[in-house]
Formats: structure tokens, C-alpha cells, sequence
């Protein structure tokens, strides 16, 4: 990479904005400079990137252009992405969108780097690459080289989802009702972010129910999952959100075409880009969302084969969704994407 970029970060000082400017100075991306953007509300506050406090500037369809951005990574919600990215995009800049606004948009690719990165080409029709849910991301990071060995029939999944899914003022919810818990007062802690009280709890609701019963939440995984597989993947998930901070877990149950052998499936997914394989129960190894903590890798255990079915395995996913199911993936996306047009 001989070239260097103008990178927009749009929620520069939200949780997942954060998190990409990390990564942008850990994986030494190629930038000329680093233009931090957001609201009205935190223009004038800093950032840090490389040792240095940056100004974020505040987000206008004008200041694309004005700065001469490059690529556009945008993190602030789908309202602000909808409104804004055609500005990024008129301006000349590559659009990586994590929200869902784009996503099942026939003409925006919708990308994995370890599973389609040839998908990345379509950015043209839209100047618009779109980053998937973070559930989605690990699931099929997995799921992928199993598919190219195994063909995969079916899907089943459970998630069980981080506070910090939902922002950090649900995260600062769940600190703040655990405060109340040990102050013997947590009756009266605020429930503002999830439909109940989150602490030492489980609520098995992400998102809006839709008229199928499923959430909106469950249905991105399935609808996701088809596109960037481009195979259709009859897949059914229940998404439950739990009281951990960070880490997203998912207990995964995949039918094949054949019979399949898990010592085989461990060699698959050992070598598989990006996913790290944490299997040894007889000493209690496997993965968890503290061991995913900052890690910009999927952690996969607890394979097994099906006591009733050799066509099926189980397993047990964890990824930091913040990295791997959000900042990590849009920056592999714009190093990809480089990777393209530098080839050209």
C-alpha cells in the first residue's frame, strides 16, 4: 500500500467509533489524516488517535467534501447513515456502513472479508459497502468453511448478547443496576435501555417483534446470512440479551448434506482466517466473552457431533462484537477495499 487516505470515522466518540480508530493505529492503516465526526452535540470535543487529541468536527453534508475524505466509516445509526453517506459518497469517499440501514439493499454489498470479499467489487453501483450485524459476523465466519466441506442444510442458533450491543448507555445501565444490587436497592434502579431490568437477568427479546413471532434482530441473522453466503440457508435464532458488559456468545447447531466428523471439523476451523479454535473441555478450554475481550479474532469450542444425528454439530461461538461484529470487520472491509483498487 503505497498510497495514503483521508478516513472519516462518523460516531467517532461513540462505543463502536472508538473502537475503529483503536484498530485503524493498531493495524497501521494507511492514513493521511483522521477526520473525527459527530453531532452537533460533541463537535469540539477530542478523540485520540497515534498519541494525538483530534477535534471532532461536526457531521454536515458539506464537510466530505471540505475535507476531502477518502473513505467513510460510519458508525452513528441508521438515521444519521441514511441521511448522510450519499453526502460522503457525491463527495468521492468509499462508504462502510455498520448500521442496518443498508444492508439488504440489492445494489450494497454486504460483506465478511473471510467469506465474500470478491463482493466488495459492487461498491461502484452505490459507492456503499454495507457492514453486517454483529451476531451474523462471527456466526458466518464459522459457518463458511464448514459449508465448503460439510454443504450446510440447516442452522439453529442461540445468542447470548453484551450490554454493549445496545450502546453505552446500556451498558452504563447495567453498571448502574448492579450499584443498586449491592446497595440492596435495586428495585429502584432505571430501566431505560432493554424492555426489563437487565441485571442478573436474561431477557430473550433484541430488537422489535415482528408479525412471525421472530424479532428484528433474529431476522438479520437469517437474512443476512443468505446474502453474504449466497446460498439459502434455512436457519432459525432466538436472541437473548444477557447482563456481560462485552462479547457476544452463540450456542450454534448446523445440519450437513453428509455425516461429519468433529476431530475434522476442529482441523477446518483451526485453519480457518481470523477464527481461533478453543477446544480442550477436559481442561475447561473453550470460549467466553472474556477471553474474546479487544481480541479482533471468533473463538470456537465445544465441538460436537449430535448424540442422535452424525449430520449435525454443535458448538459454542464468542467474538468481542464491538471488533469482530463491528469495527474490526469495516476495517478489514476498507483494507480489502484497498487492497482492490490498488490492483486496478
Amino acid at each position: 500500500m503505497s498510497k495514503k487516505y483521508n478516513v472519516a470515522v462518523v460516531g467517532a466518540n461513540g462505543a463502536v467509533g472508538e473502537e475503529i480508530l483503536s484498530i485503524l493505529e493498531e493495524v497501521d492503516f494507511p492514513i493521511n489524516k483522521v477526520v473525527p465526526l459527530a453531532s452537533s452535540r460533541s463537535a469540539g470535543k477530542t478523540v485520540t488517535f497515534a498519541g494525538k487529541d483530534i477535534v471532532i468536527k461536526e457531521l454536515t453534508d458539506a464537510v466530505f467534501e471540505e475535507e476531502e475524505v477518502e473513505i467513510a466509516l460510519f458508525s452513528a445509526g441508521g438515521s444519521v447513515s441514511a441521511q448522510f453517506a450519499p453526502s460522503a459518497v457525491r463527495a468521492g469517499a468509499v462508504v462502510i456502513d455498520n448500521t442496518s440501514h443498508f444492508r439488504m439493499d440489492a445494489n450494497i454489498p454486504l460483506v465478511v472479508p473471510e467469506v465474500n470479499p470478491e463482493d466488495i467489487a459492487q461498491w461502484k453501483k452505490s459507492g456503499i459497502v454495507a457492514n453486517p450485524n454483529c451476531s451474523t459476523i462471527q456466526m458466518v465466519q464459522v459457518l463458511k468453511p464448514l459449508d465448503e466441506a460439510y454443504d450446510i442444510q440447516r442452522v439453529d442458533v442461540s445468542t447470548y448478547q453484551a450490554t454493549s450491543g445496545a450502546g453505552k448507555t446500556a451498558m452504563e445501565e447495567l453498571v448502574n443496576q448492579m450499584q443498586s444490587f449491592f446497595a440492596f436497592k435495586l428495585d429502584e434502579a432505571e430501566v431505560k435501555a432493554f424492555a426489563h431490568r437487565i441485571a442478573l437477568n436474561v431477557i430473550p427479546q433484541i430488537d422489535k417483534f415482528l408479525d412471525n413471532g421472530y424479532t428484528k434482530e433474529e431476522m438479520k441473522m437469517v437474512n443476512e446470512t443468505t446474502k453474504i453466503m449466497h446460498k439459502e440457508i434455512p436457519l432459525s435464532a432466538t436472541c437473548v440479551r444477557v447482563p456481560t458488559l462485552r462479547g457476544h456468545a452463540e450456542a450454534v447447531s448446523v445440519k450437513f448434506a453428509c455425516e461429519v466428523d468433529a476431530s475434522a471439523a476442529k482441523e477446518i476451523l483451526k485453519n480457518a482466517p481470523n477464527v481461533v479454535l478453543l477446544d480442550k473441555p477436559e481442561e475447561s478450554i473453550y470460549p467466553m466473552p472474556s477471553i474474546a475481550l479487544e481480541k479482533n479474532e471468533t473463538f470456537v469450542g465445544r465441538i460436537r457431533v449430535d448424540n442422535f444425528d452424525k449430520t449435525m454439530l454443535h458448538m459454542f461461538i464468542v467474538a468481542d462484537n464491538l471488533r469482530v461484529g463491528a469495527a474490526t470487520n469495516a476495517v478489514r472491509i476498507a483494507q480489502k477495499w484497498i487492497e482492490m483498487e490498488e490492483e486496478k
